[in-house]
């Protein structure tokens, strides 16, 4: 770490511009360290900004606008208050190479802000938002948008401000290039969130909606049926109102790609999903049952995950273990 305090003068040149990796954690620094640090890191590739009480908006703002920080590959910043809508624009248009962008805990960034950031980061491929509790759905969805062709993974966790939303997804542009989405523990978002994102998103490979008990086999398949590019890895853990019938049409419409799958917590889920795992998902090599309906008449001619499936004997298992001799089994 270094800390740059305002009553020092601006570091040497060139040692700021060989610092390739900075974090600043917890310190009692001002917007004009920040300044500092927009002018002469030009050699930074990694920023990682967590918890500054005293840097306010032009802190943050600067950093952009100084255009010091050409380089800039990932940047992270958490529970900082002096990140705003009007300096999230201006870190997207000052930092050209940006491609990981990190943001948690950061309660004045909203929909605005995350929009003009996606029109301006045109580099960016992965984009994390935890606990940013002002971004609704409309900035998820119109930030997809405009990403258009460079992201590839967006992840939101804790973002209680997502909520389902009545609005015609015909009027935004795809994201013809995210191939990866996360969805954990967010509340609001349901069965219409998804089949959005199914409609914005359909390239997409992975798949991770842990802990979104609410959703049901109806607001799932939309999503499952947008996408074109084949489901390779699916993480439904947690999801607990979903049956039979949606890990029948996952194994329908993926089985051909599908590769990892997840349905710890899912308890509605019986012998006769992996009936038809066993018959479509010939690629699998990874699945996870736990805490499901499973019970000792289920079987899978696949790698297997049992932690937790009380239903399952012991004289079930060792029958498991004998036929699935090259595969692990987790008990």
């Amino acid at each position: 770490m270094l800390d740059v305090c305002h009553r020092s003068p601006p570091p040497d040149q060139f040692l700021m511009n060989n610092f390739l990796g900075f974090d600043m954690w917890h310190l009692n620094i001002t917007d004009f360290s920040l300044a500092v640090i927009g002018h002469y890191g030009k050699a930074i590739t990694n920023l990682v900004l967590s918890r500054l009480p005293n840097v306010n908006e032009r802190g943050f703002w600067v950093i952009g606008v100084a255009q010091g920080l050409q380089n800039l590959v990932s940047l992270t910043i958490t529970s900082c208050l002096g990140v705003t809508d009007a300096s999230m624009e201006a870190i997207g248009k000052g930092c050209p190479n940006l491609k990981q962008m990190y943001l948690r805990r950061c309660c004045f960034v909203s929909d605005s802000g995350l929009v003009a950031f996606a029109k301006a980061a045109g580099s960016l491929e992965n984009l994390q938002l935890e606990e940013c509790n002002r971004v609704t759905q409309y900035g998820i969805i119109g930030a997809l948008s405009n990403f258009k062709t460079k992201l590839k993974s967006l992840t939101l966790v804790k973002c209680v401000g997502v909520t389902d939303i009545d609005v015609e997804v015909s009027m935004f542009s795809p994201c013809e290039s995210l191939q990866s989405i996360t969805i954990q523990n967010c509340p609001g978002l349901g069965s219409a969130s998804l089949a959005m994102i199914g409609k914005l998103c359909p390239q997409l490979q992975h798949v991770d909606l842990t802990g979104l008990n609410h959703i049901t086999d109806a607001g799932l398949l939309p999503l499952l049926e947008n996408c074109e590019a084949g489901l390779v890895n699916v993480n439904l853990k947690g999801c607990s109102n979903l049956t039979d019938n949606i890990v029948s049409a996952l194994a329908r419409l993926h089985g051909g790609t599908l590769k990892v799958l997840n349905l710890d917590g899912c308890c509605y889920v019986t012998d006769a999903s992996l009936v038809a795992i066993a018959d479509d998902c010939l690629l699998l090599d990874d699945l996870d049952v736990s805490k499901s309906a499973i019970t000792d008449a289920g079987q899978a001619l696949l790698g297997l995950n049992i932690k937790n499936s009380n239903a399952i004997g012991y004289n079930a298992i060792r029958f498991l273990v004998g036929k699935l001799w090259r595969c692990d089994i987790l008990v």
